[in-house]
């Protein structure tokens, strides 16, 4: 699995992606489930770093392949 420090850069990288290319999207991250917490202190884990990057992938991915031209 990789380390926290690679999947803050990924996530980074990817958020600075989409603001810059898709900025349509740039919207929809303060929404996303995986930012709002649903306990009072919640635990970050790379699991849940790894989770929340694998839901920015998707959320790029499936809007770049329905505006294909």
């Amino acid at each position: 699995m990789k380390k926290t420090q690679e999947l803050l850069k990924e996530i980074t990288d990817i958020t600075y992606k989409i603001e810059k290319d898709y900025p349509e999207l740039y919207q929809y991250l303060d929404e996303n489930p995986i930012t709002i917490p649903i306990v009072a202190h919640p635990t970050m884990s790379t699991k849940v770093f790894s989770d929340y990057l694998q839901d920015l992938k998707n959320l790029l991915n499936n809007h770049i392949a329905s505006h294909k031209k």
